[in-house]
């Protein structure tokens, strides 16, 4: 599927707070959640404010706090963290409105997972890059094989994924070991 990006570019700071507004409805990190409204801390906050004193104005507390706490990442960033973020954001803004809309979903999900998981699945991520190709390619065409299933199939296999994650090493060999005799019963 191509995707077109379009020609126009944001100024920086307007793509910030519109990456803000955009993503407000996500769960705010705890220290953003005070009764206390969001007050810029820095003279760059306040010159990103002062550069959208409309936008601003209009904007709830929570939102003004994801604004300020996104504007300090950015700045925590490198130059080519910043470039990555701009093409990725450019890449959201291309994307037909149900997709931006998944999108969206998967972050809402991703921020209320503990740090513990989103640690675990960074590093399955990072271990599934790292896979040769045609073996990242067989599990992504698993993958869509099983998006594909009918919900009670889908249902059926995630059970039997957990009962193999209850199981000790030596059950799921023997139970690998039943399965290889079964099919062979069958030539």
């Amino acid at each position: 599927m191509s995707r077109t990006t379009r020609s126009s570019r944001w100024p920086l700071p307007g793509m910030i707070l519109a990456l803000a507004i955009l993503l407000s409805g996500a769960a705010l990190p705890a220290s953003a959640q005070t009764s206390e409204p969001a007050r810029p801390q820095t003279e760059a906050e306040r010159a990103l404010i002062a550069q959208n004193p409309g936008q601003w104005e209009k904007l709830t507390p929570e939102q003004r706090g994801r604004v300020l706490e996104n504007y300090r990442r950015w700045q925590q960033m490198s130059p080519v963290e910043r470039q990555a973020a701009q093409r990725n954001f450019q890449e959201f803004r291309s994307l037909p409105p149900e997709e931006r809309r998944d999108v969206l979903r998967g972050l809402r999900q991703w921020r209320r997972l503990s740090p513990q998981r989103q640690q675990e699945l960074r590093a399955a991520y990072s271990k599934f890059k790292g896979l040769p190709p045609e073996q990242r390619n067989q599990i992504m065409q698993r993958y869509e094989r099983f998006q594909r299933l009918p919900p009670e199939q889908r249902q059926h296999v995630m059970e039997n994924y957990h009962r193999w994650q209850q199981m000790t090493p030596e059950q799921r060999q023997q139970l690998r070991q039943r399965f290889r005799a079964r099919r062979f019963r069958k030539f």
